[in-house]
């Protein structure tokens, strides 16, 4: 390797460093919570991709959680926050806003099939308003309690 080749790969290393770096960090500042169970068939989807959901991994603003026909899926969220999912259930997470320093308070769950039960956090305490459990025939404010949730296609 010249000494002008290694001088570009150095160069484009530098470069390629800072850039990579804020996406790391928005990823980091974006996590909701993370998995606490998976069991059997259960899947993250995230900007597209249908990926295998573990216990430890991070949950994001915006992920869609599903499970299959053997699925057991349980997630904590930052506030507190728990949802657990039966097998054949899908949940979006539309929104997740929890800075109380801020006031920027915010639970937006759309339950889209199968059955769940959702477990209130700090949110409902702090802006008991701000919680709202989506499916699709009904929206249900939840003001600090245990909801279960079953949607029939």
């Amino acid at each position: 390797m010249t000494t002008r080749s290694r001088i570009a790969a150095i160069v484009a290393a530098l470069i390629t460093v800072p850039t990579a770096a804020p996406a790391l960090a928005q990823t980091q500042a974006a996590a909701a919570g993370r998995i606490k169970i998976a069991a059997g068939e259960v899947f993250v989807v995230r900007g597209g991709a249908m990926l295998p959901a573990k216990a430890g991994e991070e949950v994001l603003e915006s992920d869609t959680l599903q499970t299959g026909a053997d699925g057991r899926l349980g997630i904590t969220l930052r506030d507190d926050t728990r949802i657990s999912l039966g097998p054949d259930s899908e949940v979006r997470l539309d929104t997740f806003l929890y800075t109380p320093s801020e006031e920027r308070l915010g639970l937006v769950l759309n339950f889209v099939r199968g059955s769940a039960v959702y477990v209130s956090g700090k949110i409902a305490q702090l802006a008991p308003d701000s919680i709202r459990l989506e499916t699709p025939a009904a929206v249900v404010d939840a003001r600090g309690s245990m909801v279960a949730i079953q949607v029939v296609p």
